[in-house]
């Protein structure tokens, strides 16, 4: 149970504001008042907040401006009834939903993004509002703050995050090089709360954040800090310094709840975000938001409640036949053969027609995709497009992608872009973690 609350708070902080954790059932033994043969929920949510904290803590935590006073990191956590698979799922904190009413209160039922629910009626309202929209009941919460994020990490030995190029975000403060590096708590902060990074916005650094929290419960394994009901206690007393749980949730279930989750491998720890449908939802008054996607996110949610694994279903998240890693939409092509050139705009690639320059002798062999060094991501999703093609990388700086037709016939393929499996696929941790470089981002 200390391991889960240990990685729950983790993750929470990870995500990059402090952790509410939702409600575990007994991992072993004697299950607790909630528990059933379906599984249990826990709610773990980060708080939004500078309450309390002074200017110098500030500094050194980089989370200057005013906080909303809200969840601005929310997951939840499936533990299957058999304790052999965990399935944790993050909720974008700009989800437009209906809250739950709040239960003193008489007011019309209202909308809002998500992590609102918090700032109106706190951890309980967030919980009843969570289990409204996904037809979940939680059965255990946590939450912390800034500092609390901090001492965790720091109270657990530290943690993993790694790249492929060079992150730098000045909101966050975060600054690291390529490659993997073993930071304390204050810079485990700063990758969790990177927005302004490829990939930008909410659902990269929700994968960043699932990155490090598979690294963590990885690296807290290797230490055995979770091996056994002793050791998950000692980590779990560790954590509670710095996470706050509800009433329903006690020491016992975070030790049951830790050890469970040290026990799963790699394989058996599941990663998904909640499948989005309009990433700029416009609502007067609340600003931009997200929309789920009703039939995808409603079978996430069936699958939870049934207690089956969410990685392989394709009703939660349609595998597509030819898959586009980046936006096709931000690759800027020059092509010199008209018709390849209209074949690639279809695919929304930003297309330039080079064809009234083309070679009067086209050169002997297959199509030529020149990218510029550092743009491989988007030279594979071109590739994808023109699977016979060959790659040459150049060093040239002005990030358009040149395409030279050759002798060998051009066969376009329709590549397809989503956004929800470029970022938010459901996978296992051992495709996450930074043991696994070609994942790395």
């Amino acid at each position: 149970m200390r391991r889960l609350t240990v990685g729950l708070a983790l993750l929470a902080s990870l995500v990059s504001w402090p952790w509410l954790a939702g409600h575990a059932d007994s991992a072993l033994g004697a299950p607790a008042a909630r528990a059933t043969d379906r599984g249990t929920n826990i709610l773990i949510v980060g708080i939004d907040s500078r309450s309390g904290l002074s200017a110098a803590e500030k500094r050194r935590l980089h989370v200057g401006g005013e906080g909303c006073d809200c969840t601005d990191v929310m997951m939840l956590v499936h533990l299957s009834g058999d304790r052999r698979r965990a399935s944790i799922v993050s909720i974008p904190r700009d989800s437009y939903v209906e809250y739950a009413t709040p239960e003193d209160a008489t007011a019309p039922v209202r909308r809002g993004k998500i992590n609102g629910a918090f700032k109106i009626g706190r951890g309980p309202l967030a919980v009843r509002t969570v289990e409204k929209v996904t037809g979940l009941h939680i059965d255990h919460y946590l939450e912390t703050g800034f500092t609390g994020f901090e001492q965790a990490v720091n109270n657990l030995g530290g943690a993993t995050v790694c790249t492929d190029k060079p992150l730098k975000d000045e909101n966050s403060g975060l600054d690291i090089t390529a490659g993997s590096h073993h930071v304390d708590g204050n810079g485990a902060l700063r990758y969790a709360r990177a927005r302004h990074i490829n990939r930008p916005g909410d659902l990269g650094r929700v994968r960043r954040q699932q990155r490090l929290l598979a690294d963590m419960l990885a690296g807290l394994t290797v230490r055995g800090a979770l091996a056994d009901p002793g050791s998950a206690a000692s980590t779990a007393h560790k954590l509670l310094t710095s996470v706050r749980t509800d009433e329903r949730t006690g020491l016992d279930d975070l030790v049951r709840i830790g050890w469970s989750l040290g026990r799963l491998s790699a394989d058996r720890t599941e990663f998904a975000t909640v499948p989005i449908s309009h990433f700029d939802h416009r609502v007067p008054g609340v600003g931009s938001t997200l929309l789920w996607h009703k039939v995808r996110s409603q079978a996430l949610w069936d699958a939870l409640r049934a207690d089956r694994p969410i990685t392989g279903d394709t009703r939660i998240l349609p595998v597509p036949e030819t898959r586009a890693e980046t936006n096709p939409a931000g690759i800027h092509v020059r092509v010199d053969d008209a018709t390849v050139a209209e074949a690639l705009r279809r695919n929304k690639f930003v297309v330039t027609d080079t064809s009234a320059s083309a070679p009067a002798v086209r050169p002997t062999g297959p199509a030529v995709i020149t990218y510029p060094v550092g743009r491989e991501a988007d030279a594979s999703t071109l590739a994808a497009a023109l699977p016979e093609a060959h790659l040459r990388a150049t060093s040239r700086t002005d990030g358009v992608f040149e395409v030279a037709i050759g002798t060998e016939p051009v066969a376009v393929r329709t590549v397809t872009y989503d956004r929800n499996v470029a970022e938010g696929a459901p996978v296992t941790a051992d495709h996450l973690r930074c043991t696994n470089p070609t994942r790395a981002y």
